[in-house]
C-alpha cells in the first residue's frame, strides 16, 4: 500500500484483485480532479464496467450513464454516455501520459470529457497535450494490468466501489 500524503486528493478504486490507489494532480487539472472526486463520493462509478481495455495501450472506464448496472450494460453503448454534470473544458499540460498515468476521456473535441477515463498500461506519449492527465496510479498497477481485455470485453471488469481516500 502506498504512502497516502493528501487523503482530500487520492482516490482508491477497488478492483476484483485489490485496491488501485490513485493520486490525484489538482495542480495541474482542478476541473477534472474535483470532478473524479464529485463522482465517487455520489458513488457514480461503484460496479462500472472496463468497457475497452487494450493490450499494450490503456484500460478505460467511467461511463456512468451506461455502464454502471449488470441488467442494462449493453456492450454497443458503453463507452458513449457520460454523467450529468457538464463536459469539462480541456486541462493539457506538459505531464507525459506515462504508464500508470490517468487520462480523461473525450470525444473528437477537446473540451468534452465528462466521466469517462483511461490508464495507460505503457507510456503512450502521442497522447501528450491532447487528452488531459489528472491522477497517477501509486499502487496496485498489477491490479490494473489484470483487466480483461477487450473493446469491449466479453465479461468486462468493473470498478466495485471508488472512493476519495479522505471518506475511506
Amino acid at each position: 500500500m502506498a504512502e497516502i500524503k493528501d487523503p482530500e486528493n487520492t482516490i482508491l478504486i477497488e478492483l476484483k484483485d485489490g485496491t488501485v490507489t490513485i493520486e490525484l494532480l489538482p495542480d495541474i487539472a482542478p476541473l477534472h480532479c474535483e470532478r473524479m472526486k464529485e463522482l465517487a463520493r455520489a458513488g457514480a462509478y461503484d460496479n462500472v464496467a472496463f468497457h475497452r481495455v487494450i493490450d499494450g495501450f490503456m484500460a478505460q472506464t467511467g461511463d456512468v450513464q451506461h455502464a454502471n448496472m449488470e441488467k442494462d450494460y449493453n456492450p454497443r453503448r458503453a463507452g458513449t454516455g457520460a454523467s450529468d454534470l457538464p463536459d469539462l473544458k480541456a486541462e493539457f499540460s506538459g505531464i507525459p501520459h506515462d504508464r500508470g498515468t490517468i487520462g480523461a476521456a473525450r470525444s473528437q473535441n477537446p473540451n468534452s470529457a465528462n466521466s469517462q477515463f483511461f490508464i495507460n498500461f505503457k507510456d503512450n506519449h502521442f497522447l501528450n497535450r491532447q487528452y488531459t492527465v489528472y491522477g497517477r496510479v501509486i499502487s496496485g498497477m498489477e491490479h490494473v494490468d489484470a483487466i480483461t481485455r477487450g473493446e469491449p470485453p466479453a465479461n468486462p471488469d468493473r470498478m466495485i466501489s471508488v472512493k476519495v481516500a479522505a471518506d475511506a
